[in-house]
């Protein structure tokens, strides 16, 4: 588990290709390595890897096809930033919000503009995952954890406070740029919950019936 605290901006030293899928070599920047440990999970642009070697300024992790098709991962190159942060701890504080590293989809940067001394940007999201997404509620880029401020559609925005682009990637993010996006855990859940025993079976998700019969809408009501 993450909080969505950045902790360093790394780069990807290399990429190499293992049966079938991908081992990343990363250096950490000013991410502390001195109390990682083998198998400790690393949030590599709000993905959850796992360090399978370890030197004094730099880690390695695995990553496989179904973390590839998930994230903008499969698009790294050698010399790409990434927001780096370690686990979460007990003693940790929860700054951002709670953060898995499962990527839920990737979304585009469809532009940003000067708000004030931030800067707004606002995104597209596949169309699945707009549900999960609510005004004032948080939302997870990146590895970044952010306040959603406005919500059309897929489309919605936040806002970059200046400490913000100065120590993660979106600080030299461009228009049409690719990134990860966590939707917040407890709307994942809550979902998988509404469902009632009808989760054991085949489902397409969350339907008006199920919404009616679970007292989200009240009878009488026309849509």
């Amino acid at each position: 588990m993450f909080t969505g605290i950045i902790a360093a901006v790394g780069r990807i030293q290399a990429v190499n290709e293992r049966g079938g899928d991908r081992r990343l070599v990363i250096r950490a920047g000013k991410l502390p390595l001195a109390g990682t440990a083998l198998g400790d999970s690393i949030a590599v642009n709000g993905v959850c890897l796992t360090a399978v070697e370890l030197s004094a300024d730099s880690f390695s992790a695995d990553v496989s096809n179904e973390t590839l098709s998930r994230s903008t991962l499969i698009q790294a190159k050698v010399g790409d930033p990434v927001n780096l942060e370690l686990a979460l701890t007990p003693a940790s504080r929860l700054g951002g919000h709670i953060v898995s590293g499962h990527v839920d989809g990737i979304g585009r940067i469809l532009d940003k503009k000067a708000d004030g001394r931030s800067i707004r940007f606002n995104f597209q999201a596949p169309d699945a995952l707009a549900k999960y997404i609510a005004e004032k509620g948080s939302i997870c880029i990146d590895g970044i954890s952010l306040t959603v401020n406005t919500v059309d559609g897929a489309r919605f925005s936040v806002n970059i406070v200046p400490h913000t682009l100065a120590e993660t990637t979106l600080g030299n993010a461009e228009t049409g740029q690719a990134v990860n996006l966590e939707v917040d855990l407890l709307s994942r859940y809550l979902e998988r919950l509404l469902q009632g025993d009808a989760a054991a079976q085949p489902s397409s998700g969350i339907s008006e019936a199920l919404l009616k019969s679970s007292g989200f809408i009240p009878d009488g009501y026309i849509s």
